[in-house]
């Protein structure tokens, strides 16, 4: 986002804010900032907005964005902050806000006409300088986003620098509602999130898993074509495990509480300790526990040390679809794409110093052939540097200058822009992440490598060189889908459910005219299922029209339309969503063909069709 783009929507924000006042005088502000995709506002507010109060409020910005009123920025010390909040009546949230600003940090408000706010800027100079902007929609957000605080009422909008701009955003956003993972996950029957079994864990319907299954067995044909074995490990740890990785405590908030040993929950009991005095037991290691495991390395490093290992044997390549499980907040869950369960499509390599370059190239392209494969021509690579102000990372100087070489080198291999961002890298290595653009521009963080010269000297890991003594490796992680719910969430949206043949949980669909053709229906359906190909029948007494219907609101890639005609000369009548050039009468072994040559190449067709 730009300079100028950030000016409109913060100041949008505050113009948003002040609408709130006109309207409902005793609303309470906390915050307003501008986002990647507009702005929102946060408030405490007895009265439930709707959406008729977002036309109402919408109205008002627009009579205040008229009235050109100046952004004008003043400082106060920290006593005159504080009197300005409360003459304004806003101290429940606000004096918190001013409490955050560090001591010899300029405190400074913004006023634009009688509103005024603690507010670092930057703004536009006149609110006239706001030419297209939208209020979206209302939320619940949690107050500093935990969920022990009181939930406020959150408006969102967008703005931007111009009209056409503002359109061409609103239309693209009417396509996402139309390609919600979520509505089209529960209109094709592809996943379920049901309160009984936990908010943020995925159930795989039959068609869902077979999507599933067809992902992991194409990345699985390229893993063995690069040399990588399977491995499969536990979804529980001992503690200390992710102690010695530094997954603890360094994700310690990101994780679930510690699974307690029962002899410990015996002792606990006894003494009658509270769980946070059970917690630092644990941290201090006079108590044992478990962890749901929040990465999958620390077990890939036990199977790769459980074998000693020369500089022949190198690289070692162990690939996983590993179960993992993280804490989110509630309000952070989002269908598949953000969940507290899900399947890392990960693999970590072991390799030496000098053959690292190589290694990760062999990474970068099996994440280029996934983008390939399935239509996502369009990505920019984000490289994660840490920042060693922080105190949040592992290792010396020396091996994150290393890492962030090797990082750098391969990321200009790939001949795409790619931006660095420091403070980003994960706590032990720095990273490349892929960021896609889908079909109708929204970008996603997908595919990511990471170079990892830290964990192999945590857990003490060696080879001998062609000198005879031990050396350290170098590990690398890899994930090209991230996970396969994130992924499989991403890819419903990126295809709007029109899956190409090889993914379509149901690739064709026989439709019969009339009783009489059923029995060659049957035949038909046993000799494609004898070819691999996933189909059923429709046999209903429903009109031609209405199944062709059901067929496509179903998004079935191929139809097969048999009557008496077709039947009496072992013919079908082909209508394929992916490639015209199928339509038509055809012998049925042809047609049969037809579809499993378009499985096994794992063409696109025209799965797009409808963007």
């Amino acid at each position: 986002m730009n300079e100028e783009l950030l000016k409109i929507r913060h100041s949008a924000s505050h113009v948003l804010a002040e609408a709130v006042l006109r309207l409902f005088p005793s609303a309470k502000l906390d915050i307003g900032p501008a986002t990647d995709s507009g702005f929102y506002y946060d408030f405490d507010i007895d009265h439930k907005f709707t959406a008729e109060d977002l036309a109402k409020i919408e109205a008002e910005m627009k009579r205040i964005i008229d009235e050109n009123q100046r952004f004008e920025k003043f400082e106060a010390t920290r006593e005159e902050a504080e009197k300005i909040i409360r003459q304004n009546g806003q101290e429940l949230y606000k004096l918190g806000r001013l409490a955050d600003v560090p001591e010899g940090e300029k405190i400074t408000f913004y006023k634009n006409g009688e509103f005024v706010d603690l507010c670092a800027g930057p703004h536009v100079d006149y609110t006239k300088r706001i030419k297209a902007f939208k209020l979206l929609s209302v939320a619940g957000a949690y107050h500093r986003g935990d969920e022990n605080n009181k939930q406020l009422q959150r408006i969102y909008g967008t703005a931007f620098a111009s009209k056409d701009e503002l359109e061409k955003y609103l239309f693209q956003m009417e396509e996402a509602k139309k390609r919600d993972h979520r509505k089209l996950g529960k209109e094709m029957g592809l996943f379920l999130i049901d309160d009984k079994v936990g908010q943020g864990l995925i159930l795989w319907k039959p068609k869902g898993a077979i999507l599933r299954q067809q992902l992991m067995d194409f990345i699985m044909e390229l893993l063995r074509a690069q040399g990588y074995s399977q491995v499969f490990t536990p979804h529980i740890g001992k503690l200390g495990l992710f102690k010695t990785s530094g997954h603890f405590p360094y994700y310690k908030e990101s994780q679930f509480v510690p699974i307690v040993e029962r002899e410990d929950l015996a002792k606990m009991a006894k003494e009658n300790i509270s769980v946070a005095e059970f917690e630092t037991r644990i941290e201090n290691g006079d108590a044992q526990g478990f962890l749901l495991k929040p990465m999958n390395c620390p077990f890939h490093v036990q199977i790769y040390k459980s074998d000693p290992h020369s500089y022949r044997d190198l690289p070692v390549r162990l690939a996983e679809f590993g179960q993992v499980y993280r804490w989110e907040q509630s309000g952070e869950l989002n269908g598949m794409t953000r969940v507290r369960g899900f399947t890392q499509d990960d693999a970590h390599i072991f390799c030496t110093p000098e053959s690292l370059d190589d290694e990760i190239q062999g990474c970068l392209d099996l994440v280029k052939d996934v983008f390939s494969t399935l239509g996502m021509k369009e990505y920019r690579v984000r490289i994660s540097l840490r920042d060693p102000k922080s105190d949040k990372y592992v290792g010396s100087d020396e091996n994150w200058n290393k890492s962030e070489s090797a990082i750098r080198k391969a990321a200009k291999s790939l001949g795409v822009p790619f931006t660095e961002e420091l403070g980003e890298a994960a706590f032990y290595g720095p990273k490349i992440d892929f960021v896609i653009k889908d079909v109708i521009g929204r970008e996603w963080q997908l595919g990511t490598v990471q170079v990892d010269y830290n964990l192999p000297e945590r857990f003490d890991l060696s080879y001998i060189g062609s000198d005879n003594k031990p050396h350290r490796p170098v590990m690398i992680h890899r994930a090209p889908f991230g996970s396969l719910e994130r992924f499989t969430g991403v890819l419903i949206e990126h295809f709007g459910g029109n899956f190409p043949t090889w993914l379509a949980p149901e690739q064709v669909r026989i439709l019969t005219l009339g009783e009489d053709v059923v029995p060659y229906a049957d035949k038909l359906l046993a000799d494609m299922k004898a070819k691999g190909l996933r189909a059923s029948i429709d046999d209903s007494a429903d009109k031609l029209g209405a199944k062709i219907r059901r067929a496509e609101m179903d998004k079935i890639p191929h139809i097969f339309v048999v009557g008496k005609k077709e039947a009496a000369e072992g013919k079908v009548s082909v209508r394929s969503r992916m490639k015209k050039a199928y339509d038509g009468v055809r012998d049925k072994a042809e047609a049969i063909e037809l579809i499993v040559q378009s499985a096994k190449s794992r063409e696109l067709g025209d799965a797009f069709e409808d963007k």
